[in-house]
């Protein structure tokens, strides 16, 4: 019996941050096709590492030379479905996609046709309480959802998925948690709200696949399980602003505090109190002024700072303070 030929690809999670939202990079299939990740085969023959495969290919796709890069996850689900556009030759039995998240901190301009820099919230509009709860989590999803708990085979099951539900979403009194996004998620694609869940279902019983179309209010579908590795990057960097100072990947060289706080914010999701968060940046040591003002917003101008680097070399330096979402 022969074994089943295995593919290795490489997906790129590349994420720039403005006060608006964080973007990430995404490709476009010629065909008009829905939104997908940087994604390309690794050879084992001609690519000396993987990570250098990842910043040759990602070149290639959209003409972006990508700084931070660490590695995220292996995928490997069977089942998966196939980019086949990306890998050449026949389609592979398995295969296992290692992906990784890069940072920049600003989105360069692209010169190749599909690529495109779009918010992360609107693959997962449910995840920005920047401006309070949104309504769609009360209106939509949480009905959906108690209603595909109660279809469970049997009373433990219910129960089990009822406090899945609770705990993601934040129903009942439970508090939100901003790194779950991949648990909610992949509680939206279990209970087959998710477009992609009835064309994955469709593919892994060798039917016909359904065309994908978005659903109002439920984020926009993406290629392959390019969503849920989205959604992975979404809750490691949300974790890890809170414990590594890699805000400061993300930030212009000279920034003010304001714009600090408004780029923590927009990846969290959430509203922080403005000295609050002042005062415990103030404790990392990892901001120092530069002498220099910021009188662009008119009013009195405000003084611009800069990472100190010393600061990383000297000692082990935590990340931000990010706290639980304010009331309604």
């Amino acid at each position: 019996m022969n074994a089943p030929r295995v593919v290795i690809g490489l997906s790129a999670v590349i994420v720039a941050v403005t006060e608006e939202s964080p973007f990430v990079l995404t490709t476009r299939e010629a065909d008009g096709g829905i939104s997908g990740l940087p994604f390309g085969p690794f050879d084992p023959a001609g690519d000396r590492t993987l990570e250098l495969s990842l910043r040759g290919w990602v070149q290639e796709q959209t003409g972006f030379d990508i700084g931070y890069v660490e590695q995220l996850y292996t995928f490997g689900d069977r089942g998966r479905e196939m980019p086949l556009a990306d890998i050449k030759g026949a389609a592979p039995e398995r295969l296992l996609s290692i992906s990784y998240l890069a940072l920049t901190p600003s989105r360069a301009k692209l010169d190749r046709a599909g690529a495109h820099w779009r918010s992360w919230y609107d693959f997962f509009p449910w995840e920005d309480w920047r401006d309070g709860r949104p309504r769609v989590i009360d209106d939509l999803i949480a009905p959906k959802l108690k209603a595909w708990s109660q279809s469970a085979a049997d009373k433990d099951a219910v129960v089990q998925r009822r406090v899945r539900v609770r705990l993601a979403f934040a129903l009942e009194g439970a508090v939100w948690n901003e790194e779950r996004a991949l648990e909610r998620y992949e509680l939206l694609y279990e209970a087959g709200l998710a477009p992609e869940a009835a064309r994955d279902r469709a593919r892994f019983e060798g039917k016909p696949t359904p065309a994908i179309t978005a659903t109002a209010g439920l984020g926009a579908p993406m290629a392959s399980d390019h969503r849920r590795i989205l959604a992975t990057a979404m809750g490691r960097l949300r974790a890890k602003i809170k414990y590594r100072p890699v805000i400061f990947e993300l930030a212009p060289e000279l920034f003010t505090l304001l714009h600090l706080q408004r780029l923590v914010e927009s990846i969290s999701g959430l509203e922080l109190h403005k000295q609050n968060f002042r005062r415990l940046l103030d404790r990392t040591g990892l901001v120092e002024g530069s002498g220099e003002f910021d009188a662009s917003a008119g009013g009195r101008p405000a003084e611009l700072f800069r990472c100190r680097k010393e600061t990383l070399s000297e000692r082990p330096v935590g990340g931000v303070h990010v706290p639980a979402p304010r009331g309604e």
